[in-house]
């Protein structure tokens, strides 16, 4: 079967969907596209990938067809659409895809079935969407993306890490790819869209379940699956602390810096210990989104650039435990409960501003003088070191470290600060905090400003 498969998908990888109507129909008012996708799907529109059936709808819950999926990639790659006899025998030169399946065969994008057709009527998997726009994307890297319903080593399931790998997809919440499952027009629109924009592309939410230290004699290898025959990816060295995400059998998926990936669980020790423990608050959440302005959603930039503070961190080697690592609600009392349960030295709560005004811009931080004595000042040191690294790395106005009564500031008994990463209502700072780009700049100073509030400490 994985012998045959390469032949079987080669040539779905882009299409994406739609009827084959003429391009000058792609400018066309398209509807019916579901609203959370709309900027994706636009986005095919205007690049002329895609378009509406004839009725002018979307039609989102249809399937893929193998000729739609050849069209879609040849507009997609500006392929020769002149109509023509191809080599397989079961395509009509005369049909709207003919020049365009011909073309994608002769890049080496499509190659049919064994027996030599094309089948172009037939629909196309999930796995074979991961097959061919891995191919067809170029899309080399691998890590230790993992999904309960894709079996490996072998090509298919290479094919799914890759796209994983890329945020192209991120799977169902409960951790499974659904690889069998036959691919709607959304669903491969959006693929598409991903594959071919990076700000499409999509993170894994990986919640964290303990830490460990790999305890091996030797630097050990991190694979990208479960077992020993799966791809080396990296390697960690004794003495290193480690993220665990997921257990598959005797094997551990972890994390640690940029790499994830595998390593079996008896090189690895459960005796850790940290001489700082820093709690990092993704500000709102849930029913909560905070701020909201040009497209940016305050609760889901808080959270990104929380995750990026944390590996940066965790891999200078502080501990960093998170009182919300997904999208969910937590009360405010909540948040400070929980960094003083797990034993935190210092909590940062992290957030996106916001005003009436467009023209109000700017970054700033706070801190709390509720407790008198060292804790205050510890925070204001805190709340400085951080501004001064933000407002240089966002090349943003500097509005000042600020006393306030910020609950998650003033009711804990941590030295601590809540930093206002620029304002989702003025446009480009909107624009910067919706990058992947900015996000990871912003998070590179708050983990630096908090190193430098460490090593301040450890100065006195």
């Amino acid at each position: 079967m994985i012998k045959n498969f390469n032949k079987v998908v080669v040539f779905m990888v882009f299409a994406v969907l739609f009827t084959v109507v003429p391009l000058k129909e792609a400018n066309a008012a398209v509807t019916g596209i579901p609203g959370s996708y709309k900027s994706e799907i636009n986005y095919l529109i205007h690049k002329k990938v895609i378009a509406g059936y004839p009725d002018g709808r979307f039609r989102g819950d249809e399937e893929v067809s193998r000729q739609q999926a050849a069209t879609m990639v040849g507009r997609a790659l500006g392929l020769n659409n002149r109509k023509r006899t191809t080599e397989f025998p079961d395509v009509d030169k005369n049909s709207y895809a003919s020049g365009y399946i011909q073309s994608a065969k002769d890049k080496g994008i499509i190659t049919g079935y064994p027996d030599g057709t094309f089948r172009p009527q037939n629909t196309m998997t999930r796995k074979e969407m991961a097959y061919l726009v891995s191919k067809a994307f170029n899309f080399s890297k691998m890590s230790g993306e993992y999904f309960s319903d894709v079996k490996g080593p072998g090509a298919g399931y290479n094919a799914v890490n890759k796209v994983a790998t890329a945020g192209v997809s991120n799977g169902t919440p409960d951790g499974r790819f659904l690889p069998n499952k036959k691919i709607t027009r959304t669903e491969y629109s959006l693929f598409l869209a991903r594959a071919m924009n990076n700000d499409y592309r999509v993170e894994r939410d990986l919640a964290v379940q303990e830490e460990r230290i790999i305890s091996s004699s030797t630097p050990l290898n991190v694979r990208i699956g479960p077992g020993t025959g799966y791809k080396v990816i990296n390697q960690f060295k004794t003495g290193r602390t480690v993220r665990v995400h997921k257990k598959v059998g005797n094997w551990l998926q972890v994390s640690y810096g940029n790499t994830l990936g595998f390593v079996h669980a008896n090189y690895t020790t459960s005796d850790v210990s940290s001489s700082r423990v820093i709690a990092i608050d993704a500000g709102h959440g849930g029913w909560d989104p905070g701020a909201s302005g040009h497209g940016v959603v305050e609760k889901e930039v808080n959270l990104k650039v929380s995750k990026l503070v944390r590996d940066k961190l965790a891999a200078s080697g502080v501990k960093v435990v998170m009182p919300r690592r997904n999208d969910t609600y937590i009360s405010l009392s909540g948040r400070v409960d929980f960094a003083q349960r797990n034993n935190a030295d210092t909590f940062v709560s992290i957030h996106s501003n916001s005003f009436s005004s467009e023209n109000a811009s700017g970054v700033e931080t706070y801190y709390s003088a509720a407790a008198l004595g060292p804790r205050a000042y510890k925070s204001y040191k805190l709340s400085h070191f951080i501004q001064q690294r933000l407002v240089k790395a966002m090349d943003a106005s500097d509005r000042g470290v600020k006393e306030a009564g910020f609950h998650v500031i003033k009711r804990t008994t941590l030295p601590s600060a809540l930093v206002e990463l620029g304002f989702v209502t003025n446009r480009e700072e909107a624009q910067k905090l919706g990058s992947s780009y900015w996000r990871n700049r912003a998070a590179n100073a708050v983990a630096q400003g908090i190193i430098d509030y460490y090593n301040w400490e450890e100065r006195r």
